[in-house]
């Protein structure tokens, strides 16, 4: 059975934080494939937000000659929380072993997502270590609510997550972006245009 490792997000702009979490996952997971699951909604932080037809592109861009999917089944099923999508994935593709990942800075805030209980009961959750972000993620509700169900095995493997829920945290060299960076890779991509 295939194993895929998910990152969603609306990728404006796709950056090596992304890269770096999906590339990770593949290696240590021996995933088959990455797919990037981008989201049709605009984030609300950016003032300007890339249209997506423009974040899938820079997606495409960044992840050339990579092991990595660009996957807008979001907008083909007019998905707008990652619940539906995880749904329509575990229904539609029932050969393939899904993982969800992330960064440490999104399961502080994961009880906020639709469905997030039902999310951590339908799918392993992989969380990758991110500065400034890893002790909150630790502390969180979500990850105290599912204390019990945590992967913490040294040398981990898909089949460590057999049973669900289960979730881990990645003991990976910790991403370090800025917002700055992140801006001037925005730039940097609308400027090729």
């Amino acid at each position: 059975m295939k194993s895929i490792g998910l990152l969603g997000g609306s990728f404006d702009p796709p950056h090596k934080g992304h890269l770096y979490i999906s590339l990770e996952a593949k290696k240590i997971l021996k995933f088959d494939e990455v797919w990037w699951l981008v989201t049709p909604q605009n984030p609300l932080k950016i003032n300007k937000p890339a249209s997506y037809s423009e974040r899938v592109e820079n997606c495409k861009i960044m992840t050339k000659n990579k092991p990595i999917k660009i996957k807008e089944i979001e907008k083909k099923i007019n998905s707008q929380y990652s619940y539906q999508t995880i749904k329509y994935l575990s229904n539609h593709y029932r050969n393939i072993n899904f993982f969800w990942l992330m960064g440490a800075d999104n399961l502080i805030h994961f009880h906020k997502w639709q469905n997030a209980q039902k999310i951590f009961n339908e799918i392993p959750i992989v969380v990758f270590r991110r500065y400034g972000y890893n002790q909150k993620a630790l502390k969180s509700y979500i990850s105290n609510l599912y204390k019990n169900f945590r992967v913490k095995n040294k040398n981990i493997d898909i089949n460590n997550f057999n049973e669900l829920p289960s979730w881990t945290i990645i003991q990976n060299k910790e991403i370090r972006i800025s917002s700055t960076e992140i801006r001037k890779q925005r730039e940097l991509l609308r400027s090729k245009d």
